[in-house]
């Protein structure tokens, strides 16, 4: 805490500002992506990606949100807080869905995937609002939204497209794309630890597109 006097004698107390959690939300966002998009692309096994959904890119991502309110960052806080519950909510879905008969009853194979796009239509919608804000913060952040907004894209086309009884390619290329975002995010991520422990630019994120 940091005290302050003004001229009209009024004290003004300041709370000591948290870390910078920014890089652990990001953290957390990236590998979870990165597992999840690398069995969409065909190549990591199902269901690994979940204990991390939950607990790095949900729990981990969530705390990180509520650290930036704590710092005052309303980006930060709404970006981190929606993605940490998206992948709790994405992953508490799955475990759910597992024993179709039991928690699903009545769903077919394309009702769950025709779920699935809606859920990521619905957060598409978000990070659009998001991806136009991110013009504000910096280069690296604005690219984690657009390569984010574009994965999601592909994804709900690919979810719809197995709901109508279509192959899995637009689900293999959003997967990819998916990858992309990860490597993205984790470059974001990686810059904000090294410039912190450096205390200087040793990774740029570049300027905001608008000031």
């Amino acid at each position: 805490m940091s005290t302050l006097s003004s001229d009209r004698g009024v004290t003004i107390v300041e709370s000591t500002p948290a870390a910078d959690p920014a890089p652990l939300g990001l953290a957390g966002f990236a590998l979870t992506t990165f597992l999840l998009s690398g069995h969409n692309a065909s190549w990591i096994p199902d269901l690994i990606w979940i204990g991390p959904a939950i607990f790095y890119g949900g729990l981990a991502q969530f705390a990180a949100g509520m650290w930036e309110f704590r710092n005052r960052n309303v980006f930060g806080a709404t970006a981190f807080s929606t993605y940490g519950a998206f992948w709790m909510g994405l992953g508490l879905f799955v475990m759910l869905g597992v024993d179709t008969s039991r928690f699903f009853a009545g769903y077919t194979g394309g009702d769950l995937t025709s779920a699935l796009a809606w859920f990521l239509f619905a957060f598409a919608i978000f990070n659009t609002y998001m991806l136009i804000g991110s013009i504000r913060v910096n280069k690296a952040v604005f690219m984690v939204f657009l390569t984010l907004e574009i994965t999601e894209i592909l994804l709900v086309i690919g979810f719809f497209n197995l709901s109508h009884g279509g192959t899995a390619w637009w689900l293999h290329f959003g997967g990819w794309m998916g990858i992309v975002t990860a490597a993205v995010a984790w470059y974001t991520s990686a810059a904000g630890v090294m410039n912190g422990v450096a205390g200087k630019t040793v990774l740029p994120v570049g300027a905001p597109m608008m000031s």
